[in-house]
């Protein structure tokens, strides 16, 4: 008898060691893929940190992985063929697929998508070479570019923002004014740091690993973008808004930078338990402190912003959990 009470006074004791665990009604279990972009992005290391977060805290998710991509187009894709259960995602990609419209025109809309909540703001960062004397967008007018992976979330960015410059690069879209090599965010900077492109667009969080590496190596400088432009792209494409980048939010910054953000969200597919969602959001919030620690991109994942430039109705999981708590989910965003 004795025995017994120590063995389960054990028990007990790594129970209660292990911390506190997010328990569902039902006695399921999930082994959860997670789309993000390339590793040289934000998107890859907090889908990492969210994987962890939710096999540590949720007892029905036996395993949790984050999935290197190339960004929101393919991790669309990934959902649509059921490769994957959960992504990150632009706003404005997502809202193209749903509603099969810009990149998605004359493809089947992709109307099972569902969003979670607003993660972080997507910051358009323009990068160029320090020696190239260059201090506008304008002025890659005849320069080697970087613009991103062909078909990339970041690579329709540099379109969409270059075209209010009057720039293309896209031979298929008319005369070229630009050259460009469609590449990943670690290929840019290196191409960047070896002279061998003038500039690059990247798409990420403040601060972004890839951008960190050139800044910190001397070799390029951000630009800020005008705010005619601004406006202008903004006007055409409504998910964008405009952004400061403040002075030291990267090595060799001693001023502010103007430019773009649009929102990251986390999405998921109508077919996913309405369980398994509501879950993920709750533990994503209540272990906020860990998310942040592993990007401090994420100090916007709050249930304050969680709805901050949704483009596509939200899965009745993310509604619940949301309405608990408090947020005014538009109806709208409610379709289920």
């Amino acid at each position: 008898m004795r025995k017994s009470i120590i063995a389960a006074v054990v028990v007990l004791a790594l129970i209660f060691a292990a911390g506190p665990m997010i328990v569902g009604a039902e006695a399921k279990s999930y082994r959860l893929n997670i789309a993000t972009a390339t590793t040289g992005g934000a998107y890859y290391p907090i889908g990492n940190a969210m994987a962890q977060i939710w096999s540590k805290n949720i007892k029905e998710v036996t395993r949790a992985s984050a999935q290197s991509t190339a960004g929101t187009p393919q991790n669309v894709e990934l959902m649509m063929n059921e490769e994957v259960q959960i992504a990150i995602g632009q706003n404005g990609i997502c809202y193209y697929a749903f509603y099969g419209k810009g990149t998605y025109e004359g493809k089947p809309p992709y109307k099972e998508m569902r969003g979670m909540f607003t993660l972080y703001p997507n910051v358009m960062h323009w990068i160029v070479r320090k020696d190239a004397g260059m201090k506008s967008v304008a002025d890659f007018k005849g320069k080697k570019f970087v613009p991103g992976q062909v078909a990339s979330a970041t690579e329709i960015n540099s379109r969409e923002m270059m075209e209010a410059y009057g720039l293309n690069y896209m031979k298929d879209q008319g005369e070229t004014n630009v050259t460009a090599d469609f590449l990943g965010y670690n290929e840019a900077v290196d191409l960047l740091k070896n002279a061998q492109t003038d500039g690059t667009h990247i798409a990420g969080g403040v601060p972004t690993a890839a951008i960190m590496d050139v800044l910190s190596s001397g070799a390029g400088e951000l630009i800020s973008m005008e705010e005619d432009k601004i406006k202008e792209i903004v006007e055409k494409y409504p998910w964008y808004f405009p952004f400061t980048i403040p002075a030291g939010s990267y090595p060799n910054q001693d001023k502010d930078v103007r430019t773009l953000a649009l929102s990251n969200i986390l999405f998921t597919d109508v077919r996913q338990d309405e369980e398994l969602v509501y879950l993920l959001t709750k533990a994503t919030y209540e272990f906020h402190d860990d998310l942040v620690a592993a990007h401090k991109a994420t100090a916007y994942t709050v249930l304050e912003n969680s709805l901050n430039g949704m483009t596509i109705p939200l899965h009745k999981g993310a509604v619940k959990y949301l309405k608990e708590k408090g947020v005014n989910v538009p109806d709208k965003l409610i379709v289920d």
